[in-house]
């Protein structure tokens, strides 16, 4: 019975690990023969090397090998060894990895060697030998169907699926995976089945389905904190899938934190290494060159090491990029091997390296651009040469692997046209490749993602406008191409999920509860870390959406109906290429083009005016204001000035400079001026039809001084629906506001930079963030936020925007008023109730706004509330 009983406790170590734990413990008590006391040490030993201290688990197992040879029976041994080679490859010594499963092979027999190989091959697999592997589970698998083996069959199906996955053949490893999801659940074993989950995300991932892919490794990571095991691979797939759609900066604070988890428990280093590799990846999409060079040394380093060449390679392939990405390319060869070694493989990085070895051969000095000299890039009779070999291969990835894997393929093709002088081929490259991040885009949900995915597309976007820099109008047509697309269509709507709307609520309580203590002067860790954990829960929540069926973006942009929509009005884009502003301007049928200053200088003065504003309207003075704003004009609009004649005008400023406060500027101080973040987002805006809903008027908790327009308006309006008090709460504002034709909320606002879904409006039961606007059916046709920085919006991706009135423009908004900067509270007062009177008399928000300005005290301090105000939008 006692031997019955040991071996009940291998299988138990996965199904419900601490029990195996405390039973082989209490078996050891027991003082019991060699073979079960072999069982017991190993069962501490798996615990130990898998959820506990790396070292300790292998000083059972040594243990457990000794007790098992002295008892006499080989496949008892075996076992054993199959065990020690799996801890001795996490804690990265990869030899004698192998040499313990050489000596168990040659041990086992029958069954048991069937679970040695299945062991093996998924050491191979972490050494990045995948073919290896496969061969060992081409052995294993039919013994374990023959033995009834559901348990190790299902291990070792999963086992091939995952490999499957690495070596790009996605079919085949969906087909394992799912079979082996089966067999679990004939089993008792949750620890498996968590990784079940996990290994759905990471086939999601490879289908391009980043919203499945991240539910699906929450809901892994919830059943392994349920077990109460660590996971160290799921923070590695994760921060890929976090780096796929665009979120770098997620995805280092997702590794720095596992390495972090990992040090204090004393992990694997094979894990380690790994976590150190996706972190350099994800560094080096932050923008952060020089540590994700640094990274990618050490993790090189430590897969030389641990005889891991797959993961070395790849290490090198960072360290190359990172390399380039500083001015300072490797040399070809170095480049080439690197592509040569990933294709060899089967890594899907392959295609990425053979780009990089051709950007390394056409900025090599010796060359001309990389190409012969004499001899015109892609001809005949002479061969390709080195870069457009190069170029080739990558470009082969364009027609393979989900959509926001092909784009890399058209970027070389598109380099490739380039080179070879056909200005039409590197545009329909550039055409294609931004086609397929539109369609990437259409399967994500959640706004964030579909903004920040659009960063994909920045080269081709960049390399169309060069190709037609010099015809403003078809200048204009890629222009808006590439900006605010995101914008175009409404996120998908997140659901009535119990869980996160009780997030959502709690939210709003803690954040309001930590905002008080703040304010009195009080420390309060505690809150803080739960509006943290509460911050992250309803994110990962709302990035797991998948779009839903609101169809596409609609028709796409013409010149020619941008034209026909502005009437009377003149419209200006400004355009960066290579650093450098284009205003384009259109106005009766044409669009002509003038230059500008810097895109960085025009940044740095924009934000010395803002800072100006600040001051102003704290009460201190803005000495330097004017000859600023004067500065600010030459950056911004440059030659266009003296043509910038019509009487109201629309600006369409790039996503970097969309918080410049335009009014302040000399020649738009007397115009009738609206903002827009796309020219297609202003005429969409200028098509939707009025509602006939209510006039919403909102006065936060607070505002001291400010909101006092709201008992006014209250009274001009007649009929308005007023929330003040207590009853300003979210759910009440959220309510009322839905379809209605004009909503005023005076309350106090933050913007948040760092996650620009949280920038909010602070009402009675807490704050209203981003994400609670998006719940609505339809924003108010007219919304007019009179609080502190309700206007700002953060640039991500290409020419996205997020923050609140970003939000607000895709769900039915026509037109906003808000401002960018802090603003006096009682100083703001006469602007909004001149505005008010403005839209009661039929004027639209830009209009509206003009004349309020223009009805100001001619105090600095009043002028600096109306220059801090934009109407953004059409209506």
């Amino acid at each position: 019975m006692i031997a019955e009983t040991a071996a009940d406790l291998l299988p138990l170590v996965f199904a419900r690990p601490r029990e195996a734990l405390e039973r082989a413990r209490a078996l050891l008590a027991t003082q019991p023969a060699s073979h079960d006391a072999s069982i017991a040490h190993q069962v501490i030993g798996l615990w130990e090397r898998d959820f506990g201290d790396l070292m300790t688990g292998i000083g059972h197992l040594r243990r457990a090998r000794r007790l098992a040879a002295r008892s006499g029976s080989a496949e008892r041994e075996a076992d054993v060894l199959a065990s020690m080679g799996g801890a001795y490859v996490h804690a990265g010594r990869s030899g004698r990895a192998v040499a313990a499963f050489d000596r168990a092979a040659a041990l086992a027999t029958g069954h048991t060697l069937a679970r040695v190989l299945h062991r093996r091959a998924y050491v191979m697999w972490v050494l990045g030998r995948h073919r290896e592997a496969l061969e060992d589970l081409r052995v294993a698998v039919p013994l374990l169907r023959r033995a009834g083996d559901v348990l190790w069959l299902a291990r070792a199906i999963s086992a091939r699926g995952t490999l499957y996955l690495a070596l790009g053949q996605v079919e085949r490893a969906i087909a394992d995976l799912e079979r082996a999801e089966a067999l679990w659940q004939e089993t008792s074993q949750d620890y498996d089945k968590a990784v079940a989950v996990q290994n759905r995300g990471q086939a999601a991932f490879r289908v391009g389905d980043l919203p499945a892919a991240l539910r699906h490794f929450d809901q892994a990571e919830r059943r392994y904190t349920e077990l109460g095991t660590p996971a160290w691979v799921l923070p590695v797939v994760r921060c890929e899938v976090l780096l796929a759609a665009g979120l770098a900066r997620d995805a280092l604070r997702e590794a720095d934190g596992a390495v972090e988890r990992l040090d204090r428990v004393g992990g694997p280093p094979s894990r380690r290494s790994e976590l150190l590799l996706v972190g350099a990846r994800a560094a080096l999409a932050a923008g952060q060159v020089e540590q994700a060079a640094f990274r990618a040394t050490a993790a090189a380093r430590s897969f030389a090491g641990q005889r891991r060449q797959w993961w070395a390679t790849h290490a090198r392939f960072v360290l190359l990029q990172a390399r380039f990405a500083a001015g300072d390319p490797a040399p070809e060869r170095e480049a080439v091997s690197v592509a040569r070694e990933l294709a060899g493989l089967g890594s899907p990085d392959a295609a990425r390296a053979w780009l990089l070895a051709g950007r390394t051969a056409a900025s090599d000095p010796g060359r001309t651009a990389g190409f012969e000299p004499g001899r015109t890039p892609g001809g005949n009779g002479g061969g390709a040469t080195r870069a457009e070999r190069h170029l080739s291969l990558a470009a082969r990835a364009r027609d393979r692997g989900p959509a926001f894997a092909r784009i890399d393929g058209w970027l070389a093709q598109a380099l490739l046209a380039k080179a070879a002088g056909r200005p039409r081929g590197v545009l329909a490259a550039c055409r294609r490749g931004l086609d397929l991040i539109d369609e990437h885009r259409m399967t994500l949900g959640a706004t964030e993602l579909r903004a920040r995915a659009a960063g994909q597309g920045a080269e081709l976007a960049t390399m169309a406008q060069r190709e037609v820099r010099g015809d403003p109008r078809r200048l204009l047509a890629w222009s808006e191409r590439w900006r605010a697309t995101a914008l175009a269509v409404p996120p998908a709507r997140p659901p009535d999920d119990p869980d996160l709307l009780r997030d959502l609520t709690a939210f709003r309580e803690i954040a309001g509860r930590a905002q008080e203590a703040r304010a009195s002067g009080r420390a309060v860790p505690q809150l803080e870390r739960e509006r943290q954990r509460l911050e992250k829960a309803i994110r990962d929540r709302l990035l797991a959406i998948r779009a839903g069926a609101a169809g596409g973006p609609g028709p796409a942009f013409e010149v020619r109906d941008l034209l026909a929509g502005l009437g009377d009005r003149m419209l200006a884009e400004i355009v960066v290429i290579d650093g450098r502003l284009t205003v384009l301007l259109c106005r009766r049928g044409r669009v002509r083009a003038f230059e500008a200053g810097t895109l960085a200088g025009a940044a740095a003065e924009a934000e010395h005016a803002n800072a100006g504003l600040r001051r102003l309207a704290y009460g201190a003075p803005a000495p330097g204001l004017d000859a600023g704003a004067e500065r600010l004009q030459h950056l911004l609009l440059g030659s266009a000035v003296p043509h910038l004649t019509a009487e109201r005008l629309v600006v369409v400023p790039p996503g970097h400079l969309h918080d410049v406060p335009w009014a302040l500027l000399p020649a738009l101080r007397g115009k009738v001026l609206s903002v827009a973040p796309s020219a297609s987002a202003w005429l969409r805006a200028a098509r939707i039809t009025p509602p006939d809903g209510p006039v919403v008027l909102v006065r936060g908790p607070g505002l001291g001084g400010g909101g006092a327009e709201v008992p006014i308006l209250a009274g001009r309006y007649g009929d308005a629906t007023v929330l003040e008090g207590g009853e300003a709460d979210a759910q009440r504002v959220l309510k009322q506001i839905d379809g209605s034709r004009l909503a005023h909320i005076a309350a106090h606002g933050s913007f948040r930079a760092d996650s620009p879904m949280f920038s909010a409006l602070q009402l009675a039961d807490g704050p209203l963030i981003v994400h609670d606007v998006e719940r609505l059916e339809r924003a108010p046709y007219r919304i007019v936020l009179s609080s502190c920085d309700s206007g700002r919006m953060e640039p991500v991706g290409g020419d996205e925007l997020l923050g609140l009135s970003a939000a607000l423009m895709p769900l039915g908004t026509a037109g906003i008023v808000a401002s960018t900067v802090p603003v006096h509270d009682e100083a703001v007062v006469p602007l909004m109730l001149a505005l008010h009177e403005g839209v009661r008399g039929g004027m639209d928000t830009a209009q509206a706004l003009a004349r309020a300005r223009a009805e100001l005290p001619g105090d600095r301090l009043h002028q600096a509330v109306g220059w801090s105000f934009s109407a953004i939008g059409a209506a």
